[in-house]
């Protein structure tokens, strides 16, 4: 296979106008140009299209390049379009062509025209397709977004396991190049052992992308207000929101939009038009903001994206990264910010439960990795580039202090006893355990396949037990990266000492453990104020504590318990957003016209003075103003309420569970409108039963219903004490 033009230079401004390569692409396309297989893995954003994109230009007969999505084929075929003269020296060959469009790309592949053919995984098997190309010369193949090929890639397609049998077919020694912007090391030896690649030339460029900057914050039930306040402190930047359903992709939208945040929603559901437009509204600075599912951002090639935000933790850290990856392309400023529940990690892993178990097991161990992410207090850059398997320094290292962890360090404890438990564990249980079990062993609790390696039996068993599971799951992740723990490639998940692990076990040496956040869920409404970091779901502390014992006061004058008056979340809302009249004090999280009314005044007025004691500038963007969506079902619950409906009529009228329609009650009651709900109380317990709890809430500091599961020690389930609490504060507040 010949070449055209040998002076690379020349070729790259010539054919893209740059005057010099980014990182390793020079040394990526002379391997290319000498014939040779070439595995490529290049974060997004690196300029990992020019690789395959240059060479092929300057080779004799065409080169093949697979990739999954058609949007992605198109932006790219447009741009390698736009430079040369002819309109044929890149082509699509998919599903979406006519006959006619099929009859032109065949004539100018054949007549050496068309440099590129991108065509996608489906269109490869075709058999017509196959014969076509095993008859004209082709240059090579390039297999695009290689990750597709793993089950443990964030975007496994069973089609993409076909392609070394096809790519055998189109002749013998057709030079392969695998190309990734995300492999792990599982990922990375996956790729290479099915395009059967395995003397390929590897080439990996950093993943470090120092000009990110990563945060997690807690999320909370008013974690719509959060991004709307993040938002306009970006006004006029371009920013990416995801969140993991469709539905939750229109809700949000709309909430900005009303909002005066110009916003789009994107995802798969619309039509292609719809889609289109909304992408080049976002492209065309016509929109600041796009929600969308992750079926954005694949080939969206906009320089400018100021923050990526997640309303939902992502199912993997290769999927973060890659939608992180999308902000700061220019080498400018890239806020990455995520909001973490644990209740959302029990939905996904819920959804999976449908699933084939292989695929369970993979997709629960890449789940636990980014529940790591979120709940770690290292540096994230440290743990995201440890999971790649990249060193990094966290003093030195580019981008060492871009992140909420580094900037605001939680405190560190001596662990090195505790290190060497783990370590003794890990080595006198032979190397066969996964973290679950480790942890357990260390606890001293037993599961199945504890008690049938008889481990339970052992001295060692339960020599941790002083300590919470949590404390050594924490432990775990942070001797993982420090490299005295490693995870088996082949059996996933499963712990083996490294050498420094050996050594450690022989001389134990000082270990500073750093504490992980707790994202406790303390109540139903818990909000847990994050790391004071770059801005914003802060609440203001010391007006937190004047607040409370206000309260106080005015329960004890009332006669009623504090949370009566209102609950945490109020509070802490108050302590965030300062209001200082009646009509704000209604915007507040879980305040409602009676209970602004009945309770307001006293709070408001030790506002007003704190904000003029304290020079304090109020944010007068923080009225979250609703779509009404929800005003309608609100209505229909009091109405029905006020008929004596039973409850799960009304629930199963409106598509819910009772568990949801409680949800929605409790939100109606908490804003202090009263739900007399006393005949439905009446079915589910009787006389005495009431007169205990309704004891127990008289006397309680806090409405919290785990502690009263703890109070009556399981003698009243959730739903029970959830609904009499609803009772109680109809009766007592409203």
């Amino acid at each position: 296979m010949g070449l055209i033009n040998t002076d690379l230079h020349a070729s790259l401004k010539k054919y893209f106008g740059f005057s010099q390569f980014k990182g390793l692409q020079e040394q990526v396309i002379q391997n290319i140009l000498k014939d040779r297989d070439t595995f490529v893995i290049m974060p997004t954003g690196g300029g990992k299209s020019l690789c395959y994109q240059l060479p092929a230009i300057m080779k004799e007969g065409t080169s093949i390049v697979v990739s999954p999505l058609i949007a992605l084929m198109k932006n790219q075929v447009d741009a390698i379009r736009g430079v040369s003269e002819h309109h044929g020296i890149a082509h699509v060959l998919n599903s979406s062509l006519t006959k006619t469009e099929v009859k032109q790309v065949k004539e100018d592949v054949r007549n050496g025209i068309t440099k590129l053919l991108y065509v996608a995984p489906e269109s490869l098997t075709k058999e017509e397709n196959i014969e076509f190309l095993k008859a004209v010369p082709l240059s090579f193949v390039a297999v695009d977004e290689a990750h597709c090929i793993s089950e443990w890639g964030h975007d496994f397609r069973p089609e993409y396991r076909n392609l070394k049998s096809i790519i055998s077919r189109l002749g013998d020694d057709i030079p392969i190049i695998g190309l990734t912007a995300t492999a792990t090391p599982k990922v990375q030896e996956d790729i290479i052992k099915n395009l059967g690649m395995t003397d390929a030339k590897v080439f990996k460029a950093s993943f470090n992308r120092p000009n990110l900057f990563y945060e997690v914050r807690p999320k909370t039930q008013n974690v719509d207000a959060d991004i709307i306040r993040f938002v306009k402190q970006n006004q006029g930047k371009s920013g990416i929101i995801y969140c993991l359903s469709r539905k939750r992709v229109e809700e949000l939208a709309q909430v900005l939009q009303v909002n005066g945040v110009s916003a789009v929603p994107y995802h798969a559901g619309f039509d292609a038009k719809t889609r289109s437009k909304y992408q080049d509204m976002f492209l065309m600075e016509d929109v600041d903001v796009v929600v969308a599912t992750i079926a954005f951002g694949m080939g969206i090639d906009k320089p400018d994206v100021r923050f990526v935000i997640h309303h939902d933790i992502p199912k993997s850290i290769e999927s973060y990264y890659q939608e992180t990856g999308r902000a700061g392309r220019d080498g400018g400023e890239g806020h990455c910010l995520a909001f973490y529940s644990y209740k959302d990690v029990e939905k996904l892993e819920k959804f999976m439960s449908g699933k084939p178990v292989a695929e369970q097991e993979i997709g629960n161990a890449l789940l636990q990795e980014i529940v790591a992410y979120a709940e770690t207090s290292m540096s994230r850059r440290k743990f995201i580039l440890h999971y790649f398997g990249e060193d990094f320094d966290e003093e030195e290292g580019d981008g060492a202090d871009m992140d909420d962890n580094t900037r605001n360090p939680k405190e560190k404890e001596e662990a090195k006893n505790e290190v060497a438990k783990l370590l003794k564990v890990v080595d006198c249980t032979n190397e066969k355990y996964k973290t679950k079990e480790i942890v357990k062993v260390l606890v001293g609790k037993v599961n199945a396949m504890i008690s049938s390696h008889k481990t339970d039996e052992k001295d060692f068993f339960g020599i941790g037990s002083e300590k919470e599971e949590a404390y050594w799951m924490a432990l775990v992740r942070q001797v993982l990266v420090a490299g005295l723990l490693k995870k088996e490639i082949e059996q996933y998940g499963i712990l083996h000492l490294t050498e420094a692990g050996r050594v450690f076990l022989q001389k134990p040496v000082s270990f500073l453990m750093t504490k992980d956040h707790v994202y406790s869920e303390e109540n139903n409404d818990a909000i847990i104020t994050a790391s004071k970091s770059g801005g914003g779901g802060v609440a203001d502390d010391n007006l937190l504590k004047l607040l409370r014992d206000l309260r106080k006061r005015e329960a004890k004058r009332m006669d009623v318990p504090p949370f009566v008056v209102f609950q945490d979340p109020s509070l802490e809302d108050m302590a965030l957003k300062y209001p200082i009249t009646i009509e704000e004090l209604l915007t507040i999280h879980g305040v409602g016209e009676g209970k602004a009314k009945k309770y307001g005044k006293p709070f408001i007025n030790l506002i007003e003075n704190y904000v003029e004691e304290n020079d304090i500038i109020r944010p007068d963007d923080l009225v979250v103003k609703s779509t009404g969506a929800n005003s309608g079902l609100k209505l229909y619950i009091i109405q029905n309420v006020d008929r004596k409906l039973p409850l799960d009529d009304i629930a199963s009228a409106k598509g819910l569970e009772l568990p949801d329609l409680i949800k929605e009650m409790e939100q109606i009651v908490f804003s202090g409108t009263k739900l007399n709900i006393g005949y439905w109380v009446d079915e589910v317990l009787d006389e005495d039963q009431q007169e205990e709890i309704h004891e127990y809430f008289l006397e309680a500091e806090t409405d919290s219903i785990s502690q009263a599961i703890d109070e009556f020690d399981g003698d009243y389930e959730d739903e029970e004490l959830r609904l009499y609490r609803l009772k109680f504060i109809s009766e007592v507040a409203n």
